[in-house]
């Protein structure tokens, strides 16, 4: 059996399911890739959580995690991965947010969902309400932004360093050495005309 004929099965078996969720959770579905995607108010997704354990039988939260979209008016979704095992089913609920409005916090429903709503907090600044413990987890505490953001840059803000005169780790701002790099701004798909021999040998190429 073909990839393609399990996906088209997986989302047949799906979609009833995906109706049915719809009619008693107000909820938005979507399927594809072989997978049942909820849209879920913002304010709504405690209640929502909660249905789908206790009425849909997703016990399990596999996964929650965060992902930046800079051109939408609420540029962060939140991404939650619930497993059943009752029905051998995968769901995955998304709500949308930006940098100021809060996501209630699941942990109530999921208690797993506290570390990962402080990892989303942490890596996009996602804001959890009623999270029991709403700080960092993977950064120092005075880390300056949120390295998953689109926006963040590539290099960081600090770097950090162990200083032996002050015999301690010490913060400084990001510097980029540049001596000994040779901008020569050509594509890959372009050769360089460096001096030849270019390597110890090259010379023998042209060798009679």
């Amino acid at each position: 059996m073909s990839e393609l004929v399990r996906v088209a099965e997986r989302e047949s078996a799906l979609t009833p399911l995906g109706t049915e969720m719809v009619a008693a959770l107000g909820v938005e579905a979507v399927v594809a890739y072989g997978e049942l995607t909820l849209i879920a108010p913002r304010e709504n997704i405690v209640a929502v959580m909660t249905a789908l354990r206790d009425q849909f039988g997703f016990q399990q939260l596999m996964d929650a995690c965060g992902a930046d979209y800079p051109d939408r008016a609420e540029r962060f979704e939140v991404v939650y991965h619930l497993l059943s095992l009752t029905r051998a089913a995968r769901v995955r609920v998304k709500v949308s947010t930006d940098e100021v409005a809060p996501v209630p916090s699941v942990s109530s429903v999921y208690p797993s969902a506290g570390w990962f709503e402080r990892e989303a907090f942490d890596m996009y600044g996602m804001i959890f309400s009623d999270h029991p413990d709403m700080r960092r987890i993977l950064t120092d505490y005075g880390f300056e932004g949120h390295p998953l953001r689109k926006d963040f840059p590539m290099t960081g803000y600090v770097e950090v360093r162990y200083d032996e005169e002050q015999k301690r780790v010490v913060y400084e701002p990001v510097k980029l050495a540049q001596e000994y790099r040779n901008f020569d701004f050509l594509s890959p798909w372009e050769g360089a005309e460096y001096p030849a021999p270019v390597l110890p040998g090259d010379e023998k190429a042209g060798a009679k």
